[in-house]
């Protein structure tokens, strides 16, 4: 495919996968099968990938940030309990086949649906934590950040989880906190795939001003709409991501 058709599919398809990263999780499954459409074998557009989220991230903390949603402090030290983690991942990423992550991702997602589904406690989720971290969060955060960095697909549900029912946070405060630790583990993921040339630039950076777009408006949104609208919006996806991972359509 020429360059001039691939840099509007890609902006497109990269502002809505922006959007779902930010709000719920699972754009990769969007922009991988893209990437790969035009051209890049598996290693490489998981590598390009990682720009656009970069990117993406970056653009949505100052879009919370500007919201008046920002609590980095917390955020950084989340973050960095992933980066053992994402390290490891990043370095396994290289010939491995995915099918069997994808299969136990569908199983989580669909888990994550049927939790939100069930009656609510009537203890409120809080918009700030403790400084003390629960136990339970440390193996959380090492596991998703080897799974960010392998594969990155889906990690979002998988955070969104780990900071809704392990730190009991409501789910803008899980939106926020997300988007600044999948930056920070991004950071020696990317660059594990720049050392081992497993990087498009041009398709990379191409994709990145889309992501970088819908993640803006999609923290907007989430400040803007509240728990109530992430949560329908999550469950929605979530529900549409599952059976694709499934191969159901």
């Amino acid at each position: 495919m020429e360059y001039y058709y691939s840099i509007p599919l890609l902006f497109v398809v990269g502002t809505l996968a922006g959007m779902i990263n930010i709000m719920a999780g699972g754009g990769s499954t969007l922009t991988l099968p893209t990437l790969i459409f035009l051209g890049l074998d598996s290693s490489m557009a998981n590598g390009t990938n990682r720009v656009a989220i970069f990117i993406q991230n970056i653009s949505a903390i100052a879009s919370f940030r500007k919201e008046n949603h920002s609590e980095f402090g917390l955020s950084w030290k989340l973050g960095l309990l992933t980066l053992p983690g994402a390290v490891i991942g990043a370095f396994v990423a290289t010939e491995i086949s995915n099918e069997t992550f994808k299969s136990i991702l569908a199983v989580i997602m669909i888990g994550v649906v049927i939790s939100m589904l069930l009656p609510k406690s009537k203890k409120k989720f809080s918009e700030k934590v403790f400084e003390k971290l629960p136990w339970a969060i440390y193996p959380a955060m090492i596991l998703i950040g080897f799974y960010g960095g392998f594969i990155q697909v889906g990690v979002g549900f998988l955070l969104m989880a780990a900071l809704h029912y392990i730190m009991k946070m409501n789910l803008v405060f899980v939106n926020m906190h997300k988007v600044a630790i999948v930056f920070l583990y991004t950071i020696p993921a990317l660059l594990i795939f720049i050392f081992t040339n497993n990087i498009d630039w041009f398709y990379g950076l191409s994709l990145a001003a889309g992501n970088a777009l819908g993640g803006w408006w999609a923290a907007k949104w989430a400040v803007r709409k509240g728990e109530k609208f992430i949560r329908y919006f999550l469950v929605v996806v979530v529900i549409g991501m599952s059976l694709k991972l499934l191969n159901i359509f």
